[in-house]
């Protein structure tokens, strides 16, 4: 688990600075405290902060060359069956003088080129060089665990970890992308390919991409299908699941550094600290909790420590918003409005005092259909399915032909509402109810300046999810929706960002592709039966677990917003959002935002999450848009540094 940065000026073919790779990957220090390295040779420049993980000797160093010489790796992330692959590879004849992955994955491209990424199972994001050919190769894994973005200029193309290393170079500009803007007002994150950056882009998970002089090219090498079917009963499908799930935690146990697991109570990180605990070995185990009650998952949680006897540390967070606002704009980047951040960012900050790599249980709902808004909703809903396609297109001119209010609680409103909701089809109400900011809310709050220079309606990113699956029950489009959008852009890179930004490395067995494709062919109604969401994980897992974590309603890992923008945050939040600087960007109408504060503070309608949204978006404009960002000094210093080491 590194940062990774590099620069090919595959137009001009001028020397790569090193002092421009330092910088960026000086930038990128958080990543990898345990050192850097840079390659520079000609138009290419790579660059690499280490957060050592396998082989902690010198041997491990990166950027890394093979023994032949005409390549060179930045690479980011865990080959989890590397010692497979290395078998193979010496029967072949490769040889190897080290024991990290990394020359592993180098010697697998030499192999198999391009089809080396589809024996690969793990987390990665690399750049290799090939001299040879005068190539970039740069490739992302297939969920998007780890990130990559890249920047194209008039000279050639940089990529990094994340978009504040672009800031290293002089010619690097930042302005605001303002149909990505668009996009996060919508959804709290901005999709992928977008950027919140004018002109810098994210390679998209399961994607490579290949930089040759003149030629940008990008491919997709891998697609989650959900047929054909399994025909499968239950008993052989809670065998093999488990037995699976077993083995993609074995895989991941792998270190030769002190490790653990994220425990916040709920069936998905119990069940990997379970089959942890099983492996041998006392488990270390790191769990946050709030003073609000509601909101307090603590006790839980201490129902598996007991059960497995873990090694456990807890925190309750009590956020000192001055002390963490900077710290989450500048490590996210971009704005990035989901709540459980600032959870996620306290419980790494914890979980790095004790070890470096930490298990967690992300991807449960997203494979096995955890999440409420998966069931079919009431009447509404059933009478939408049946109506006939004219009946929608009246409710539409109905929806359209009803003023606007200024009220959320008056009976226009609500008409508009629900006439609007009538007029969609299934795929368009999942798309609005996935919104923080839906069409109607934010066409009253962005001003028509705004709204016309932005482009796409950001419905259609999550329609073309749809458009695009192979699925075809209505349980298995909804969830590959969410694992190409919701699962990378969202809940992913919260936690990479969280735990990069304190040199923590987080290991996901429910985000292993082997076992993803088993649960996607799994039957819909293995997945949510009746009003039972997740129904076969939680019998699955059963035998392992509480039956009090088993049966309970599932409870998010949230945060109470609701209050403190009632408390610590109101004066903070008003300030801010109407100050003359933010009124005159011109994103939005200053009475929708005296609207949206006002109500949620008597009590009239909670606007929390749309509330954090535009807090995280005025604080990332004035981090890295109102003037060229300040670089904190406060990185961890590496331990040593190697320079312009060449590949020959």
């Amino acid at each position: 688990m590194c940062g990774i940065a590099g620069r090919f000026n595959f137009h001009s073919r001028a020397p790569v600075a090193e002092p421009l790779i330092a910088g960026m990957c000086e930038l990128l220090a958080h990543r990898g405290p345990d050192g850097q390295g840079i390659f520079v040779e000609g138009p290419i420049g790579l660059g690499h902060r280490r957060l050592a993980i396998l082989d902690l000797s010198d041997a491990g160093r990166q950027p890394m060359s093979n023994a032949e010489g005409d390549l060179c790796i930045t690479f980011n992330g865990e080959i989890y069956n590397f010692l497979e692959l290395r078998a193979d590879l010496e029967r072949r004849g490769h040889r190897f003088r080290s024991g990290t992955d990394t020359e592993v994955l180098l010697a697998s491209y030499r192999q198999w080129g391009i089809g080396s990424l589809e024996r690969l199972r793990g987390m990665f994001a690399f750049a290799i060089w090939d001299r040879t050919a005068q190539t970039l190769f740069i490739a992302r894994d297939r969920l998007g665990k780890k990130p990559l973005c890249y920047w194209l200029d008039d000279d050639g193309l940089a990529f990094a970890s994340e978009p504040k290393a672009f800031l290293a170079d002089p010619g690097f500009e930042p302005q605001p992308d303002l149909d990505a803007v668009s996009h996060y007002l919508s959804y709290q994150y901005v999709p992928n390919p977008s950027s919140a950056f004018k002109d810098v882009r994210k390679l998209p998970p399961a994607c490579y991409m290949i930089v040759s002089p003149g030629r940008v090219r990008t491919e997709r090498y891998w697609e989650l299908r959900y047929n054909p079917k399994r025909q499968m009963k239950e008993d052989a499908a809670c065998e093999e699941l488990l037995a699976r799930l077993t083995d993609a935690v074995r895989l991941r146990l792998i270190s030769d550094v002190p490790l653990g697991a994220f425990l916040s109570g709920g069936i998905d990180s119990s069940a990997i600290v379970a089959l942890m605990a099983a492996q041998g070995g006392r488990v270390k185990t790191f769990s946050i909790g709030f003073d609000e009650e509601e909101y307090n998952e603590l006790p839980y949680a201490r129902a598996i420590v007991e059960r497995y006897s873990t090694d456990h540390h807890e925190f309750v967070v009590r956020p000192d918003a001055r002390d963490i606002f900077p710290k989450l704009v500048w490590h996210y980047n971009e704005p990035f409005a989901a709540p459980s951040a600032i959870a996620t960012y306290y419980l790494s900050e914890l979980t790095r005092r004790h070890v470096t790599v930490a298990l967690n249980g992300d991807a449960g709902d997203e494979n096995f259909a955890g999440y409420t808004r998966y069931m079919p909703a009431g009447g509404l809903t059933r009478v939408c399915e049946g109506l006939p396609a004219k009946a929608r297109q009246m409710a539409h001119v109905l929806a359209s032909a009803l003023p606007s209010s200024n009220r959320s609680d008056g009976w226009v409103s609500r008409g508009r509402n629900w006439t609007g909701r009538l007029a969609m089809s299934v795929q368009e109400r999942y798309a609005c109810g996935m919104m923080q900011f839906p069409p109607s809310l934010k066409s009253n709050l962005c001003t028509p300046d705004f709204t016309m220079a932005t482009g796409r309606d950001s419905r259609d990113i999550l329609l073309d999810e749809f458009r695009r699956t192979d699925a075809s029950h209505r349980v298995d489009m909804l969830l590959h929706a969410d694992v190409n959008r919701y699962l990378p852009d969202a809940l992913l890179v919260k936690v990479d960002i969280a735990s990069m930004a304190h040199g923590l490395e987080a290991r996901s067995p429910l985000l292993d592709h082997e076992f993803m494709e088993f649960a996607a062919t799994l039957p819909a109604d293995f997945k949510l039966r009746g009003s039972t969401t997740k129904y076969i994980f939680k019998r699955a897992v059963r035998p392992l677990l509480p039956p009090q974590l088993i049966d309970r309603p599932k409870k998010g890992f949230s945060v109470p917003l609701d209050r403190w923008f009632r408390g610590e945050l109101k004066e903070m939040a008003y300030g801010l959002l109407l100050d003359r600087r933010s009124i005159e960007r011109g994103y939005f109408h200053a009475h929708m935002i005296t609207r949206l504060l006002d109500e949620h503070v008597r009590y009239v309608h909670d606007w929390a999450d749309q509330l954090w949204n535009l807090l995280m978006l005025e604080l990332w404009h004035r981090t890295f848009i109102d003037a060229r960002p300040h670089i904190p000094s406060h990185q961890p210093a590496a331990r040593a540094t190697e320079v312009a080491r060449p590949c020959a």
